[in-house]
């Protein structure tokens, strides 16, 4: 109502709910961060990502940004563990890099980010790997946890699979089921994503070996 009244407006001020998902991949939380942070060049509203009044992308490039609430220091420390001055050049680097990909809305796509950590790794494909391979998350939540660039093979293979078939099919597509609950992924979603229909994920979550 505050905003509404000064700036002489009606309605909500968000024309839906935010989206969240559990991020446990390295590498996607890093290309998570580096979308935000192109979001307002990519929209229009700055020239540089690193112009925009309301961006916390200063914190990753400067050493003398102002102080925030925020802290870098996770996602900088996959970069370059202990070395700020390096971390913030690498990162400067992919934010350039990132500003030739031409990226998708993700209130309009839901594997946006996917995307676009697809068409950077495009660039720097061992960068991703040996980040992923530290699987920080992993280690902090004390979690098993198998790679981005794995799971699209494990699930292209569950796509083309008899999940009925054979004991080991049902459990190696329950496991792909539950990494994607895991992150985030609702039914619906990951019955789309593995061509299969809802009921059939509930088969396959309720089977045992």
């Amino acid at each position: 109502m505050r905003f509404n009244k000064k700036y002489e407006r009606k309605g909500h001020l968000f024309g839906g709910p935010y989206r969240q998902a559990v991020c446990l991949d390295d590498s996607y939380l890093l290309a998570a961060s580096l979308y935000i942070h192109l979001n307002p060049q990519k929209a229009g509203l700055a020239r540089d990502p690193l112009t925009y009044r309301w961006s916390s992308c200063r914190l990753y490039h400067e050493e003398d940004a102002p102080q925030s609430f925020l802290d870098p220091d996770f996602i900088l420390g996959m970069l370059a563990e202990g070395d700020h001055i390096r971390a913030r050049k690498m990162y400067r680097d992919l934010v350039r890099q990132g500003r030739k990909i031409e990226t998708e809305d993700i209130l309009e796509q839901e594997d946006s980010i996917d995307r676009f950590r697809s068409k950077l790794d495009s660039f720097i494909s061992r960068f991703f790997n040996r980040i992923d391979g530290r699987a920080k998350i992993a280690q902090l939540l004390g979690l098993d946890v198998t790679s981005m660039d794995e799971m699209e093979k494990l699930i292209e293979e569950a796509r083309g699979a008899k999940w009925h078939r054979t004991p080991a099919s049902r459990e190696a597509n329950k496991y792909v089921i539950e990494q994607l609950l895991a992150r985030g992924y609702n039914r619906a979603q990951i019955a789309q994503r593995l061509g299969m229909s809802r009921k059939t994920i509930y088969n396959i979550l309720q089977s045992s070996a």
